[in-house]
């Protein structure tokens, strides 16, 4: 018999159709340990067609996500984002390139998928500089509020 793992908070995504194609490309995206844990599908009492797909619970860097074929009565919003810190410039643009394919650049680090998904894509190192006194917090973030891509050599030389 295997142990349930219960977790206090999973982030619980709501997709029109596309829950396990975007689950898929999400672990493409993010590599290494990144997997699909299960698949649910719909029963005859629905809301969803019988044998289509219901829910994708899937890793990312250790982080579990729910994803659900809910329809197409909400859709995402930039209210909630997820935020990925990168270690350096390659790592950013990496994560901005494949993240934001189909989709659309955002300003300040910020982009929506092709889904409709809101991410940040910012150096792991940005709370360091923006804590690093009130002139260079200021500098770091008046740089910030210029770019769309993060460019890590300028914020640290703001």
């Amino acid at each position: 018999m295997t142990a349930k793992i219960t977790r206090k908070i999973t982030p619980f995504l709501w997709f029109d159709s596309q829950a396990e194609d975007a689950a898929n490309h999400y672990i493409s995206v993010f590599g290494g340990d990144s997997h699909i844990v299960g698949i649910t599908h719909y029963a005859a009492s629905g809301p969803g067609e019988t044998g289509s797909v219901m829910t994708v619970e899937f890793v990312l860097a250790d982080q579990h996500f729910t994803a659900l074929n809910g329809g197409p009565q909400f859709t995402f919003t930039e209210a909630i984002s997820l935020s990925v810190a990168c270690e350096d410039q390659e790592e950013i643009d990496r994560f901005w390139t494949r993240l934001g394919e189909g989709g659309e650049e955002g300003p300040c680090g910020w982009l929506k998928d092709k889904y409709g998904l809101s991410w940040q894509i910012v150096p792991a190192e940005l709370p360091e500089l923006l804590g690093s006194g009130a002139e260079k917090s200021d500098r770091v973030m008046a740089a910030v509020m210029g770019m769309k891509k993060l460019d890590l050599q300028t914020l640290r030389d703001a």
